[in-house]
């Protein structure tokens, strides 16, 4: 329908995840609109991302490569409470509340037999390496509250309960400005599993 080089470029962009086939669509019309040097920036940016960027050598956080991100060469980090994620997206989801002053370990997943995804494809072993030399106190599961999640943090229970260093999960329940009438039974149940005493 398009001339070669279009159609590729609409597919190129249609195997991006959340891009479906109009969006690429759009993109690549975008792309063809715009002047060259806007267009050239992109693809700058694109090279340099993928010649300089790889993952953290201690957590596996994103970080220029060969070298440790920004938060784990943070002296003011508690050094001794990790925080275990799935991803490093989920790391700005956290350090956006400020609520968290320890270090992070990403596991680059979550355990999903369905998708071929054993422990032994994540990050796992790297973080078992850690918890003795670094002195961690206690670690964080923070996975996301899904089947694939719950099984990481199961299984991530059974590696660390043995070192003897306090495992703790993140709590789950309803949301802020959320209606109970709206809320599935496991998001409810959690709640109410979760419930903590209330202080005035």
């Amino acid at each position: 329908m398009y001339a070669a080089p279009v159609q590729e470029l609409i597919d190129t962009l249609g195997r991006l995840p959340g891009v479906g086939p109009k969006s690429a669509q759009r993109i690549a019309f975008h792309l063809l609109l715009v002047p060259r040097a806007e267009a050239l920036r992109l693809v700058d940016s694109i090279v340099e991302v993928k010649e300089r960027i790889g993952f953290c050598s201690r957590c596996f956080n994103i970080a220029e490569i060969g070298a440790e991100c920004d938060i784990c060469s943070d002296a003011r980090r508690d050094a001794n409470v990790l925080c275990v994620v799935e991803e490093p997206r989920d790391i700005v989801a956290i350090e956006r509340t400020g609520e968290f002053r320890g270090r992070y370990h990403v596991l680059q997943g979550a355990i999903s037999p369905i998708d071929g995804i054993g422990p032994d494809q994540l990050r796992i072993r790297e973080l078992m390496t850690r918890v003795e030399p670094e002195e961690i106190t206690e670690v964080i599961l923070c996975m996301n509250p899904n089947i694939e999640g719950e099984a990481t943090a199961m299984h991530l229970v059974s590696r660390l309960r043995p070192l003897g260093v306090r495992t703790t999960r993140i709590a789950s329940g309803l949301p802020v400005g959320g209606d109970l009438e709206y809320a599935d039974e496991l998001t409810l149940g959690r709640a109410l599993s979760g419930r903590r005493e209330v202080e005035l």
